[in-house]
């Protein structure tokens, strides 16, 4: 049971505090409620760039992490479809410049041309780098749009294409930052050595006087219910044919996205899965194969992606994968194969409640997600489900005309390296 205290400012900023006598530190989280999936279809990319333009200077702090390092603190980020998060964790007599850094950028950004064209460079190379030139690396820009019609979800995080980022303008940046950057649209969450009362003085302090900005109204175009399969055949210098296979699963609050977790458990987390006994193991048709879920709010997307052998087909493997679902569908799993996959999931809960980081990180999810009190919960909605409700999930999830296919094939040139994933 992680234990907390949460209040609101004035101005709609959600406070969570978590005490723990037990460390010096502190951590100090701040999620925002944006992500890609809150751009325009024209202008993306530019939560993730925002990610990068947060560290390019404040109003009244040129540099962040200079007095942030002074201080004995360090810092990071990470956005995805749903979400933009930050983080520090500094010795708990220093929580006051984390308050001073994050209150102040949260006012406003420098939004100078020079850390435009500054983070605009970065972000444009890590394109190249990661989903131009790497192997592999447009998959998931070719999977997204294969598998959705209608909403945000079909573009990558980083964004749809480099364009949008190369031809952002400062206006651009400044509408989507008090759009989205405001403290009613934020959930700021401390753990550590801190009280309750110093941290409702210091919120007060730094974060009470920032003006809440126009409320911001989520309306996004709803994903149609898919009446056909999909499939799409692309062509690269890579060293192996890849398969990515993905189907249509429910929303991050739904029941049932509990036990399609537990399915990617089951068929393709680890070295023990069916995926990687029966298709790498035994028939060697794979030399890995993995099965996960993007994990979205909205409803998102199971995945089975791997790299073939060297002379096994596309269509063989694909088949070969369609056969293992059907097991699933029409055997079920054991008893022995749901515990271990609840046991799996109960370790992980366990081991991230135990890093300071993950708690903060956790307690804003959970509030964003409605209540940071889910948090407490999660491991009862694992393990209420059954393997009846498991197997009706499947039957569910895997129908062929909800799965999207993408045939990644080798072309004459060979790639250097191997790299997988979004």
């Amino acid at each position: 049971m992680i234990h907390y205290q949460k209040f609101t400012l004035a101005n709609g900023l959600r406070v969570i505090v978590h005490e723990d006598k037990n460390t010096p530190m502190v951590a100090f989280n701040v999620l925002y409620n944006v992500g890609a999936r809150d751009e325009d279809a024209d202008h993306t990319g530019f939560a993730h760039l925002f990610e990068h333009l947060m560290f390019g200077g404040s109003e009244n702090i040129p540099v962040y992490d200079a007095p942030l390092q002074m201080a004995g603190g360090e810092n990071n980020a990470y956005t995805t479809n749903d979400i933009t998060n930050y983080y520090i964790q500094l010795p708990a007599e220093n929580i006051e410049t984390a308050f001073w850094l994050e209150s102040d950028r949260m006012k406003g950004l420098a939004f100078s041309p020079k850390s435009l064209e500054v983070q605009r460079k970065v972000v444009c190379e890590e394109f190249k780098e990661h989903y131009i030139n790497k192997p592999y690396g447009d998959a998931w820009k070719h999977l997204r749009k294969l598998a959705y019609q209608q909403h945000p979800y079909q573009w990558m995080t980083i964004g749809k294409e480099l364009k949008h980022i190369e031809d952002a303008t400062l206006e651009d940046v400044k509408s989507f930052f008090y759009k989205h950057y405001r403290p009613q649209e934020a959930v700021l969450c401390i753990a550590g050595n801190i009280s309750v009362e110093k941290v409702k003085a210091l919120a007060e302090e730094w974060f009470g006087d920032i003006p809440m900005g126009t409320p911001y109204n989520r309306n996004l175009p709803k994903e149609p219910v898919q009446t056909e399969p999909h499939y799409e055949t692309v062509e690269a210098d890579v060293p192996l044919d890849a398969l990515y296979k993905a189907w249509h699963i429910q929303g991050r609050l739904h029941p049932d996205y509990y036990a399609a977790d537990l399915i990617t458990e089951i068929m393709g987390n680890g070295l023990a899965s069916r995926l990687h006994q029966r298709l790498v193991k035994e028939q060697k048709l794979f030399s890995h194969i993995h099965c996960y879920h993007t994990g979205s709010l909205d409803p998102g997307l199971l995945v089975i992606e791997g790299k073939l052998v060297i002379g096994c087909s596309l269509e063989d493997a694909d088949a070969a994968i369609e056969k293992e679902l059907e097991a699933l569908m029409t055997d079920g799993v054991s008893d022995i194969e749901l515990e271990k996959a609840k046991n799996k999931i109960e370790s992980m809960i366990v081991f991230e409640d135990m890093n300071l980081l993950s708690r903060a990180n956790n307690l804003a999810f959970y509030e964003l997600l409605g209540d940071a009190a889910l948090m407490n919960t999660e491991w009862e909605r694992y393990n209420a489900v059954t393997a009846a409700q498991l197997t009706a999930v499947a039957k569910d999830v895997f129908k062929k005309e909800n799965s999207s296919t993408l045939f990644y094939k080798k072309s004459g040139k060979v790639a250097v390296a191997i790299e997988d994933d979004e």
